[in-house]
């Protein structure tokens, strides 16, 4: 969905030239998987970090623009609100010391957006969900500037026919009523890319169904939203409510939601894109020039350029990507489930847990798919999301236990086995890794800290939960900076 959009109204004809371009393209791409060259060589990795922006009162900064002009750097992009911007950081391979490469990279692309954002009178924040955030300041006149994203809200907005209804049930509740998706933009994410063979894309995206309420339970960093304490990752909520297109009638009546888990195991990568040219009618109905049966005949790289685009606007926690580089294909998994931070060594550590954690099981000899239920994996999501590294989850053998237990005593190995297929450095895997298992020991990750810290300011300065949400980000802004993990971090 990073594309330009320049129409911004669609006829009935737009529509079904559309439908019928995506299936073609559609058609085109089943017979690449059969017998075409995808760049598969060697498993190359990306990261996307979404960041906030957040002015000296530690309230959003709607000055992303102004902040991408003095960085004049094209890694980084405008994300939905005005106070959000996007890095991303150069697709590597993690062999050796490649994990120590994204953190020296990372951390100098993340100071040089601090420096112009400090021109700005900003500052940058990596976290979930901003806990200063207000209904006032998720309005659609704070959308960025940028065309595609006023065109995307115009059309989830008359797919729904009404105002978007957000109900959270956590450890308080949040009730409201949005007329836009301006509410997304709470909602900031790391995400994970893995290049992968066609013939083992299945697998991958099957364990990292598998293992996502895992990721979320370890990686939970979103717990307050409009100044309530909702989930440990109020992000999962907020998300698949904040662009439902969906009525209640048609919730009534099984229609699947944009932002989806998913509903069974794969068997390819073509399922995924089936899926949703089948169940999802299109957003953006926008066709290009290019026929792709042609291009495939005289020997070019189709584009795809509906089906690509129809998959961006289906916002799977697990998503599938069809690229180009350099001329050749590749096909991704990229991992959508994480909030940003808390600090680059917490958000490295992560990726580390799940590219080793990832290829582990995609590569075992018995499918964890085969022993779990996919309604299993899913119900472990949604209690990881609400519960954090507090969640219980189900798995093979083992029947219901603690995260924590399951991460120090089965998973963390199996990470690093697959850490070291990818042959990365065994100091760098032991130093990420250990970061996961010092979380565990101490139960403790951005979620925890944001609300022990929360509570302690309410509770020992005497603070309403208004100036103890201010009071918490400052602290957690300055202790960011230290590129200290997280469960090291002091509450006062």
């Amino acid at each position: 969905m990073g594309q330009e959009v320049s129409q911004l109204t669609f006829s009935r004809e737009d529509r079904i030239r559309y439908r019928q371009k995506v299936r073609r393209c559609l058609d085109v791409f089943a017979l690449m998987l059969d017998d075409f060259g995808f760049d598969a060589d060697r498993p190359t990795t990306g990261l996307e970090i979404e960041l906030n922006l957040v002015d000296a009162n530690s309230e959003p900064a709607m000055r992303n623009a102004e902040v991408l002009e003095n960085l004049a750097d094209p890694s980084f992009q405008s994300e939905l609100g005005q106070f959000n911007l996007e890095l991303n950081a150069s697709p590597r391979l993690i062999e050796g010391g490649g994990f120590a490469d994204y953190e020296r990279d990372l951390r100098e692309s993340l100071g040089r957006a601090e420096d112009r954002a400090g021109k700005s009178d900003a500052k940058v924040v990596l976290i979930g969900i901003l806990p200063t955030l207000t209904p006032r300041h998720l309005v659609l006149d704070n959308l960025s500037t940028n065309e595609r994203y006023r065109v995307l809200n115009e059309q989830i907005v008359a797919a729904r026919g009404e105002d978007i209804e957000l109900d959270i049930r956590g450890v308080e509740r949040l009730q409201t009523h949005t007329d836009s998706i301006a509410s997304e933009a709470a909602c900031t994410s790391v995400q994970f890319h893995l290049q992968v063979a066609p013939d083992s894309f299945a697998n991958y995206w099957n364990a990292s169904q598998a293992i996502a309420g895992i990721q979320v339970a370890l990686g939970a960093n979103s717990p307050f939203l409009h100044g309530r304490q909702l989930w440990a990752e109020t992000r999962v909520a907020l998300f698949e409510q904040a662009t439902d297109t969906r009525p209640d009638e048609l919730k009534a009546q099984g229609v699947r939601p944009r932002v989806w888990f998913g509903e069974r195991w794969i068997t390819s990568i073509f399922d995924l894109f089936e899926e949703n040219v089948r169940y999802f009618p299109p957003l953006l109905p926008i066709c290009d020039d290019e026929d792709p049966v042609e291009v495939l005949h005289s020997g070019g790289v189709p584009k795809l350029s509906e089906l690509r685009l129809h998959n961006g606007t289906v916002y799977r926690w697990n998503r599938p990507v069809y690229d180009i580089m350099n001329g050749r294909p590749h096909l991704r998994v990229e991992n959508r489930v994480l909030p940003a931070g808390p600090t680059v060594v917490d958000m490295l550590a992560n990726a580390a847990f799940y590219f080793g954690l990832a290829r582990e099981m995609a590569e075992g000899d018995r499918p964890i798919w085969s022993q779990l239920t996919f309604s299993a994996a899913e119900e472990n999501f949604h209690a990881a999301a609400r519960r954090g590294i507090d969640a219980v989850v189900h798995w093979p053998r083992l029947g219901d236990i603690r995260v924590t237990e399951l991460v120090l005593d089965v998973l963390l190995p199996r990470a690093a086995t697959g850490l070291d297929r990818f042959g990365v450095g065994a100091a760098h895997r032991d130093r990420l890794l250990g970061v996961i298992e010092q979380r565990c020991l101490t139960r403790r990750n951005g979620a925890v800290w944001q609300t022990e810290a929360v509570r302690s300011a309410e509770h020992r300065r005497g603070m309403d939960r208004t100036a103890a949400l201010h009071h918490m980000l400052r602290r957690y802004g300055e202790l960011q900076h230290t590129n200290e993990p997280v469960h090291t971090w002091p509450v006062d």
